[in-house]
């Protein structure tokens, strides 16, 4: 039913990730879908702008990059999916955006995201996974 599933991870989230195992583990064997990881690095602006750092003492992204890159492969190790069904991803940007963004580039029948518990500014679901659900143009499984 489902060819292309998308699974956007937090890698500074584990309890996030460990949520949504089981759930990525039962659809990826029910179909013969791919299944797509992606982690978002928050944008140099975004960091200067919380006052962590200025843009010229980051690190520069290609290496932001590839450290996530590189801690997500071994995050999607614990889902013990055939490595011919899985694609990664690490890019910069809002998480929001990028998941929709990847979302329609591989025309992903299925998104699975967890979500934080909510609280008063996001009432029933985390900012991110609320505006994935509002926007995406398929069906979106949200794990609390």
């Amino acid at each position: 039913m489902y060819n292309s599933i998308l699974v956007p991870i937090d890698i500074s989230e584990d309890d996030l990730t460990h949520m949504v195992i089981p759930y990525v583990q039962a659809h990826a064997a029910l179909n013969t879908s791919k299944v797509h990881f992606l982690t978002v690095i928050p944008s140099l602006p975004y960091y200067s702008a919380l006052g962590l750092a200025y843009a010229a003492e980051m690190t520069k992204l290609e290496e932001f990059q590839r450290t996530a890159l590189s801690k997500l492969d071994e995050i999607v190790k614990q889902f013990h999916i055939p490595a011919e069904k899985i694609h990664t991803y690490a890019v910069p940007g809002s998480p929001k955006d990028q998941i929709l963004k990847l979302a329609e580039m591989i025309n992903a029948d299925l998104i699975i995201i967890a979500s934080h518990k909510p609280h008063i500014s996001t009432y029933l679901l985390g900012s991110n996974a609320g505006a994935v659900v509002r926007h995406a143009k398929c069906p979106v499984l949200v794990i609390r």
